[in-house]
């Protein structure tokens, strides 16, 4: 390869069907290790048959891919945007060779599913049970995140579907939503708050409070600002914000702190006596939720099966509410 190719020269269709599976594999150590001594013993090449392999590799491309240096190598920005799909072809590979196995043996396969908290995890609760009642050696992986960590891990192909919002507009050309339900807003705080029982206290009066915030990026976190941006008004007394809903739960029940969180979510500690509501004028809910998937990829049967069963249920919730 000459460190003179053109830049912006499209790649042929040939050269490109000339990566091969072990090519991808290459990478994924080498991105990893960032030393080709370490990328051939774990290939179980030697080194020189190594240099070969990325010569070959940054050939095909017409592209160098890593910047070599005294010490090991570094990733160019096209080098990182190939690594990046190398391990998401062979996270999918892998899968794929888990999921066949499974189903071969007489399973029902993996799911791994993204999802935010508040009712979204109660319909989620219910939505996986009655999948384990239909399918009960299917094995389900839950990880909860916010939805700006969960479009991520959706983009990488870490978590099959997710239940939860947008956070940019351009996700809708990458993702496919399906509504599913809208989620009512709470402030709360400790049941031994000053606010406690105090009828509707305006905003100003809010603002002199101390808050915890979800993150900047997080959808309720734009919600809280804009209910004080619209009235020009800024918080003026601390700040702490944090994803962790538990956390905030501890810092309420031990400090003056206000927040503002899903209603379904702090539904069950207010009954029981650990967090108070404030009876301030809110906008009645949050952006709507819903189930979240790769544009354009079919899904296979363990996605589909959910898919059918949580729009079931939430539209039994509808109907009921």
């Amino acid at each position: 390869m000459s460190p003179d190719t053109p830049v912006g020269k499209p790649l042929a269709n040939p050269q490109l069907s000339r990566l091969r599976f072990r090519h991808l594999q290459f990478l994924d150590i080498l991105g990893k290790t960032r030393n080709l001594r370490l990328t051939a013993e774990q290939m179980h090449i030697t080194q020189p048959a190594a240099t070969k392999v990325l010569m070959d590799i940054e050939a095909m491309l017409e592209s160098r891919l890593f910047d070599r240096l005294a010490r090991g190598m570094r990733p160019n920005e096209l080098g990182l945007f190939t690594l990046r799909y190398a391990y998401a072809a062979l996270e999918s590979h892998r899968k794929f060779v888990d999921e066949f196995n499974t189903l071969k043996e007489g399973g029902h396969g993996h799911l791994t599913i993204g999802a935010i908290s508040g009712s979204a995890a109660r319909l989620l609760i219910a939505a996986v049970a009655e999948l384990q009642r239909l399918r009960p050696l299917l094995v389900v992986k839950v990880l909860e995140q916010s939805s700006d960590q969960l479009i991520l891990w959706l983009a990488e192909r870490k978590i099959d579907v997710m239940v939860g919002r947008f956070t940019d507009e351009s996700q809708r050309s990458q993702f496919q939503y399906e509504k599913l339900a809208a989620e009512g807003l709470q402030i709360t705080a400790g049941a031994h708050h000053p606010l406690r029982g105090v009828q509707a206290p305006g905003l100003l009066e809010l603002s002199r409070w101390p808050w915890i915030l979800y993150p900047p990026s997080t959808a309720l976190r734009k919600v809280s600002d804009d209910i004080f941006n619209r009235t020009g008004l800024s918080l003026t007394s601390g700040v702490v914000e944090t994803p962790s809903f538990l956390f905030a739960l501890e810092l309420m029940q031990s400090t003056d702190m206000l927040s503002l969180q899903p209603a379904a979510l702090v539904d069950k500690y207010v009954r029981r006596g650990l967090l108070t509501p404030i009876a301030a004028e809110l906008p009645d809910r949050m952006p709507d939720y819903g189930l979240i998937t790769l544009q354009g990829e079919p899904a296979n049967t363990a996605v589909q099966a959910f898919r059918e069963v949580i729009h079931s249920l939430a539209r039994q919730a509808a109907d009921g509410a």
